[in-house]
């Protein structure tokens, strides 16, 4: 017998089943199968708790040493067990690590050219130039506040019109030279300038913005219009219908238009007009939508801007270009464009490379 009380087959035995078990751990090729020798092993029924009930028939002097090496045994286990199974984990986490590997960075920002829209407005700002660029006109431009006279007076229109009435314009303080100020109600002063200005022949559109005291689905007090001037010796009215309906062709995008026009008044031309188109032209055939005013130049607006009216006779058109928006592109609310809605111009918004052309076409 031993010193420490263990009978020679019994620490042979012992030496075997820790070399057995240690093995096994070693082999264990995954947490699963080392769990079952840890069972096996460990256990209530495993192979070193067996050894336990030896202790029955052994002396007290034996049963010390015994069990003191039993339990030395498997406390060797189980460090064996907690080492292969600490490796086992470090090898499995590096596996998970390199195949099944996320990506977490934020994805590559698409860019303005992606994301970016260009507002609809702008969009017929383009189209409308496009279209009338190819006529002939050139693009005229005047200050967003201008005189009364301008705006009024060199006109035709007279004091006591509705128009110049401060429920229906814009007035500033009146400045030091006794001349009154507007926020322009229309574009039609860039005509009175670019008449002072220039010698006929004319031919020009101005675009820009309006202010008016009202606020509805269809109006707002800021709002944008372009309007057209002709002035020559030779233009007549065909002229001015040709003109509005290779306009709205283009425009709309289609190959026929039917229009009306309708006889109207306006203090600036003689004879006036209002035009209407049938709304087939943006697919609701059945009614006629009313998109603009025209008419001959008045002879006094001719007369007012240093021009004989003997001599030069031509015609002006103007229309309202959120007006058009909204008929061409389906917008309900002439309020929802100024929102600066996102989600708005998302779902209405233009392509910052979608620039109307006449070949390929005003919104491709």
């Amino acid at each position: 017998m031993p010193q420490d009380g263990t009978p020679n087959g019994d620490v042979s035995e012992l030496d075997k089943l820790e070399s057995d078990i240690i093995s096994e751990i070693a082999d264990a090729s995954g947490l699963s199968d080392l769990d079952a020798v840890r069972v096996s092993a460990l256990g209530k029924k495993g192979r070193v708790s067996a050894l336990m009930q030896k202790l029955g028939g052994m002396s007290a002097e034996e049963r010390k040493a015994f069990g003191q090496t039993v339990n030395a045994l498997k406390g060797r286990v189980s460090d064996a067990l907690e080492g292969r199974k600490a490796a086992l984990e470090a090898a499995e986490l590096e596996s998970r690590l390199a195949n099944e590997r996320d990506d977490i960075t934020l994805p590559v920002r698409p860019g303005p050219l992606a994301e970016g829209r260009i507002h609809p407005l702008s969009q017929v700002f383009d189209e409308v130039n496009e279209i009338f660029a190819d006529m002939g006109f050139s693009v005229a431009e005047g200050p967003d506040i201008d005189t009364d006279d301008y705006c009024f007076t060199k006109l035709n229109i007279p004091a006591h019109h509705p128009a110049r009435q401060d429920m229906d314009t814009f007035y500033l303080k009146e400045g030091a030279d006794g001349n009154r100020m507007v926020l322009r109600p229309h574009t039609s002063p860039v005509q009175i300038r670019t008449m002072l200005n220039q010698k006929p022949p004319i031919r020009i559109i101005a675009p820009g913005r309006v202010y008016r005291c009202d606020s509805d689905q269809t109006h707002t007090p800021m709002f944008h219009q372009v309007e057209g001037l002709v002035i020559d010796e030779e233009t007549h009215l065909g002229h001015l219908k040709w003109c509005l309906e290779e306009f709205c062709k283009a425009f709309f995008e289609v190959d026929e238009v039917k229009m009306r026009f309708r006889a109207s008044h306006f203090p600036f031309t003689e004879p006036s007009m209002e035009v209407d188109i049938d709304a087939a032209a943006i697919g609701k055939p059945g009614q006629w939508l009313e998109i603009l005013g025209s008419g001959m130049v008045h002879p006094n607006v001719i007369a007012s801007c240093g021009l004989d009216p003997e001599k030069y006779q031509g015609f002006a058109f103007g229309m309202g270009l959120d007006r058009i928006t909204m008929l061409k592109y389906g917008i309900p609310d002439l309020r929802d464009m100024f929102t600066g809605d996102l989600r708005w111009m998302k779902h209405y918004g233009f392509m910052p490379l979608d620039v109307p052309t006449l070949a390929g076409g005003m919104s491709s």
